[in-house]
C-alpha cells in the first residue's frame, strides 16, 4: 500500500511538472508573439523572399562605320511550375507541348513528354525546360500550348542573362577587351571594355525573387521593381576592313616563320586614329589567337628601327650631315677589346655618306655618329631624346601601357658601351605603339599626335555625350628641315636598290619606313630575333603610319625585318590603299532610293544575299533571314535600326546575325 502510495505521489509531481513546462511554454509564445512577432515575420519574410540584383545591358562597341564590335546579347533560361495548371488543363496540352518543344530544342517528343509528366507527378515547381536561349526561341516557346497561358494558369517560369558578343570573333579581341570579375571580387578590365567601363556598363536594376523548394528562387511582381538601365555605345577608330587585312597579313606571316608573337598596329597619319590593331601569339599547338596586347602593354629593344630617333637627334644638335661620310670600319667596330659591332653585310659598306648607312642600316655606321660626337657630352644626346619625349608613356585610354626606357647617364648601371650600343637600339625599350607614334611624327611633318582609339561615346538617344578629338602630344619633335632629310631617308630605304626595305618597293604607290632586326636573348647560346619594319604610306602624301613586329620568328627560316616583317607591312599598305569600298544596294528602302525593283524572296534566297533590313519590321526581318538558313538574334523591339552583317554579304552555313530593333 505503501508502495502504490509512492507510486501516485511520482505520478502527480510529473503531471505537475508537465503542467508547468506547458505553462511556461504556452506564456513563451504567447511573449513572442505580441512582443517578438514582427521580428520574426520580417525575418522569415527575409528567408523567403529576397531583392535580385539586375544587371543591365551593357552599352555596344562600334567600329568607325558602326559595325558592330561587342554587344550584349539576353540568353533565356525556361522552367515550368508544374504545380500550377490544373491536371486537366496538363492533360489536355501535354502531348502537342511535348511535340512543340521537339521541334524548336530537339530531342525527341517522348523525352519531353516524360519530363512534363514527371515534374507533374512530383508537384516540380522549377522544371528545366532549355538554357541558354534566342531571344527568337523564347518568342516561339512562349506561343505553344499551355505556356501560351498566362504564367498564373499555365506556370511558364522565364529568367534572362546577359552575355557579351563579340561578332568579329577573335578579331582585335584584345583590344576591344572585356571586363570581369575575379573570385574576390574585383574586376579585371581589358582593353576599351574597361578603358570605358564606367560609360558602357549601365545602371543596376532590381527584382523580387521567392524561395520556392530545394533552395530555388521564383521571380514574383513586385511593384518596386526597378528596371536596369542600358549603358552608354561606345564608338571606336577601328576600320572592320583595315583590321581583317592586319590580321590575316599578320596571320599568314607568323605561320610561316613560326614566330612566337606578332603584332600589327595602322594609325591615321594626321589624326593618330587607330585603324588596326592584331596581336597574336602562339600556342602550343601552334595555332594563334589574341593572347596579350602586345602592342599596347609590352616593351622591346627596338633595334634598327631606333636609328631614326638616333639621326633626328644627330641632325638636330648639328653634330652631323646627311652627306658626312663615314667609314664602315669593315664592318666591326670594337669597344674595350671586346666589345663588337657588327655589320649584318660582311666585310661592312666602305666609305658611305651617312644618309646610304641609315637606308642600309650600318650598325658600324650609326654607331660611330653616335659615340663620336656624343662620348664625352652623353647628357646632351639623352636630353635630345627625352625633349622628344620617348622616355614618356603616351597616356592612351588602354590600361597596361608599358613604360619606355631610356638610360641616363647618371644611372647607376650606365657604363662605357650605354651609348653606343643605344645608337642602334640597344638598352633602350619602346613599345611598338611608342615607336609607331614617333614615326608617324615623322609623317606628320614632325607633329606627334596622341593615339587615339576612341571617337565619341553616344547615349541611348544616339546623343553624343562626349567627343575624342585629336591630341597633340609634341607639335614638332624636330625643325621641319631635319624632317625633309629623314624623310628622304626612309623614302630611300624602300626606294634605292641599295635600301634594306627595297624587295617591297611597289610601281603603283610608294612607301618609306625603317627596317629593324634586333638580337634577343643574346646572353645565351640560343641568340633569337625580333624582326620589325615601320613607315608610312604613300611617302609623297602619307594617310597612314604602320609597324609590323614579329617576334622569335624560326631563325631557319629567317628573321631580318626586310624578309619577315617588311612583306606584311607592304601587304597590308597595297590593300589599305586599293581598298575601294562598294555598298551593295538589295534592301527596300536603299532600293527605293536607287530606283530599282525590289528583289523578291525567292531572288534572296537564290542569291543567298543578305539585304539591307534597315526600318524592316522586326517580325518580317526574322522571317526572311530564318528562311535563309541565318540564326537571328535581335535586340530591342520594334523596326531594325543596325545588323551586324552588312548588306551586299554572302550567306555562309551555320551563319547568325544580330538586329537591333528601335
Amino acid at each position: 500500500m505503501e508502495q502504490q502510495k509512492q507510486i501516485m505521489n511520482r505520478f502527480y509531481l510529473f503531471v505537475l511538472g508537465l503542467f508547468l513546462f506547458a505553462f511556461v511554454l504556452v506564456g513563451k509564445l504567447l511573449y513572442i508573439q505580441t512582443q517578438e512577432g514582427a521580428y520574426y515575420r520580417e525575418l522569415a519574410q527575409q528567408r523567403t523572399v529576397k531583392n535580385v540584383i539586375l544587371q543591365p545591358s551593357r552599352g555596344n562597341i562600334y567600329s568607325d562605320d558602326e559595325s558592330l564590335l561587342a554587344t550584349t546579347v539576353p540568353r533565356y533560361e525556361i522552367r515550368w511550375d508544374a504545380k500550377v495548371p490544373s491536371n486537366d488543363l496538363f492533360q489536355r496540352n501535354k502531348k502537342a507541348l511535348a511535340k512543340g518543344l521537339s521541334d524548336l530544342l530537339g530531342e525527341t517528343q517522348e523525352h519531353h513528354l516524360l519530363n512534363l509528366e514527371r515534374a507533374k507527378r512530383k508537384e516540380n515547381r522549377y522544371t528545366l525546360i532549355g538554357r541558354n536561349l534566342t531571344y527568337s526561341e523564347y518568342k516561339q516557346i512562349k506561343t505553344l500550348p499551355l505556356f501560351s497561358l498566362s504564367s498564373l494558369r499555365g506556370g511558364l517560369i522565364v529568367e534572362s542573362k546577359l552575355i557579351r558578343e563579340h561578332p568579329l570573333g577573335k578579331i582585335g579581341e584584345r583590344t576591344i577587351g572585356y571586363e570581369k570579375r575575379d573570385v574576390a571580387g574585383d574586376y579585371l578590365r581589358v582593353g576599351l571594355e574597361g578603358a570605358f567601363s564606367q560609360y558602357l556598363k549601365g545602371e543596376n536594376g532590381r527584382r523580387l525573387k521567392q524561395k520556392i523548394a530545394n533552395g530555388q528562387w521564383k521571380p514574383i511582381n513586385d511593384n518596386n521593381e526597378k528596371e536596369p538601365t542600358e549603358g552608354y555605345d561606345v564608338y571606336t577608330t577601328i576600320n572592320v576592313n583595315f583590321q581583317d587585312i592586319a590580321h590575316h597579313a599578320l596571320l599568314g606571316q607568323l605561320e610561316k616563320y613560326e614566330a612566337e608573337h606578332g603584332t600589327v598596329v595602322v594609325m591615321e597619319t594626321k589624326t593618330g586614329a587607330v585603324k588596326a590593331i592584331a596581336n597574336l601569339g602562339r600556342t602550343a599547338k601552334g595555332k594563334y589567337f589574341e593572347k596579350l596586347n602586345y602592342a599596347v602593354g609590352t616593351t622591346y629593344e627596338p633595334g634598327s628601327t631606333f636609328k631614326l630617333m638616333a639621326m633626328i637627334a644627330a641632325l638636330e644638335d648639328k653634330v652631323a650631315e646627311p652627306h658626312d661620310l663615314i667609314d664602315t670600319k669593315k664592318g666591326i667596330l670594337t669597344f674595350y677589346g671586346k666589345y663588337k659591332v657588327r655589320d649584318s653585310k660582311k666585310g661592312g659598306y666602305g666609305l658611305i655618306p651617312l644618309s646610304k648607312a641609315f637606308e642600309v642600316s650600318s650598325n658600324t655606321g650609326i654607331v660611330q655618329m653616335i659615340h663620336s660626337n656624343y662620348k664625352n657630352q652623353p647628357r646632351k644626346f639623352i636630353d635630345r631624346l627625352y625633349n622628344m619625349g620617348l622616355n614618356e608613356k603616351l597616356g592612351i585610354a588602354i590600361t597596361g601601357e608599358g613604360q619606355p626606357k631610356i638610360p641616363y647617364p647618371s644611372d647607376q648601371n650606365w657604363n662605357g658601351i650605354t651609348l653606343p650600343w643605344m645608337a642602334y637600339g640597344y638598352g633602350v625599350e619602346l613599345t611598338p605603339l611608342q615607336t609607331l607614334t614617333f614615326y608617324n611624327a615623322v609623317a606628320n611633318n614632325g607633329e606627334m599626335v596622341k593615339p587615339r582609339f576612341i571617337d565619341r561615346i553616344n547615349s541611348l538617344g544616339n546623343e553624343t555625350i562626349k567627343h575624342f578629338e585629336k591630341e597633340v602630344l609634341n607639335p614638332s619633335i624636330c625643325s621641319q628641315e631635319t624632317i625633309e632629310k629623314v624623310q628622304k631617308m626612309m623614302f630611300n630605304v624602300v626606294d634605292k636598290k641599295w635600301g634594306t626595305g627595297f624587295a617591297i618597293k611597289d610601281n603603283t604607290f610608294t612607301m618609306a619606313g625603317k627596317t629593324g632586326t634586333c638580337q634577343v636573348d643574346y646572353a645565351t647560346d640560343d641568340v633569337q630575333y625580333i624582326s620589325s619594319f615601320v613607315g608610312y604610306f604613300p611617302a609623297d602624301n602619307p594617310e597612314y603610319s604602320c609597324i609590323v613586329l614579329i617576334y622569335k620568328p624560326n631563325k631557319r627560316k629567317g628573321y631580318y625585318g626586310a624578309t619577315v616583317a617588311a612583306p606584311v607591312f607592304k601587304e597590308i599598305a597595297k590593300k589599305m590603299y586599293y581598298s575601294t569600298p562598294v555598298e551593295m544596294i538589295v534592301g527596300l528602302d536603299s532600293l527605293q532610293q536607287s530606283n530599282k525593283k525590289q528583289p523578291s524572296i525567292e531572288e534572296l534566297l537564290l542569291t543567298k544575299t543578305i539585304p539591307n533590313l534597315k526600318g524592316m519590321p522586326a517580325m518580317e526581318a526574322l522571317s526572311l533571314l530564318e528562311q535563309m538558313g541565318i540564326k537571328v538574334t535581335l535586340k530591342g523591339s520594334g523596326k531594325v535600326i543596325r545588323q551586324s552583317i552588312k548588306s551586299g554579304e554572302k550567306v555562309k552555313p551555320n551563319s547568325s546575325i544580330l538586329l537591333e530593333l528601335s
